[in-house]
């Protein structure tokens, strides 16, 4: 039976109606139209769907929407602001990280949970904590380069 469920995403306060088991992922994607994180694996090991969760990355195809209630979620859309684009958004396009850009949705939310708890990362903090994310292209090195670089930019 469908409920309703309060929840902030991006900023924003919203309502929606689903049943209490029903994955975030299709709530953002179907729902709240917000198509960043994507379905990749299903079972939260790839690492395409991932949001942060009160400041926490978790995958959104596996996070039923019932947990979520009264929290903040923040996708790839709310990571830039006041017309800006996040510094590991920049850096992603400085350093010309994404390919097929399939992943790149959840990588850049896990590198901004980085940089929120380690404003500087080095090389291997950044490897860390992108261990999650899987990329298929090949480009994790320039993912890698990006997210330091992201931390040495100034805000």
């Amino acid at each position: 039976m469908k409920q309703t469920f309060r929840l902030a995403v991006n900023g924003s306060q919203v309502d929606v109606e689903a049943e209490p088991d029903t994955a975030l992922l299709l709530v953002l994607r179907n729902d709240l139209d917000l198509k960043g994180a994507r379905f990749g694996c299903g079972v939260g090991l790839c690492g395409a769907c991932f949001v942060q969760v009160d400041g926490v990355v978790v995958p959104s195809c596996d996070t039923p929407i019932w947990s979520v209630e009264h929290k903040s979620v923040v996708t790839v859309e709310g990571l830039a602001g006041d017309d800006r684009l996040h510094p590991v958004q920049q850096a992603l396009l400085d350093e010309q990280a994404a390919q097929c850009g399939y992943c790149i949705a959840g990588v850049l939310v896990s590198a901004a949970a980085l940089l929120d708890a380690n404003p500087r990362p080095d090389e291997q903090a950044a490897i860390e904590a992108l261990d999650r994310n899987l990329c298929r292209c090949g480009v994790q090195r320039r993912i890698v380069r990006a997210v330091v670089r992201a931390g040495k930019e100034p805000p």
